[in-house]
């Protein structure tokens, strides 16, 4: 069984898993379905606007389909969330990125 099989299989008795859904998207995006993955880490962060992994992931991928101003966006979105989390080391990645990107 592939690791998108595997991931759907685990996700039907825990579909709101957001460790899985991001480990889908992730996978998703491993074989080019970045709509698929786009939508997903979308998702995530409207549900559960804490968990702070998908941000980078999701302006990534935002970055590479040029949609760059919403990718800014949501790193300063990351960057906000990281900051109340009090999770210097995501903000600092995220910082790093979205600086990456503007300057």
């Amino acid at each position: 069984m592939d690791r998108i099989a595997k991931i759907l299989s685990f996700l039907e008795s825990s579909p709101n898993d957001n460790f899985l859904q991001h480990a889908l998207a992730l996978e998703y995006i491993k074989i080019g379905e970045d709509t698929r993955a786009r939508n997903i880490f979308e998702e995530i962060l409207q549900v559960s606007p804490d968990y702070i992994g998908s941000y980078y992931h999701l302006s990534k991928l935002l970055e590479r389909m040029e949609e760059v101003d919403l990718a800014v966006q949501w790193y300063k979105k990351g960057m906000d969330a990281a900051k109340a989390a009090g999770d210097n080391h995501a903000y600092n990645e995220l910082q790093a990125a979205y600086e990456d990107l503007v300057y």
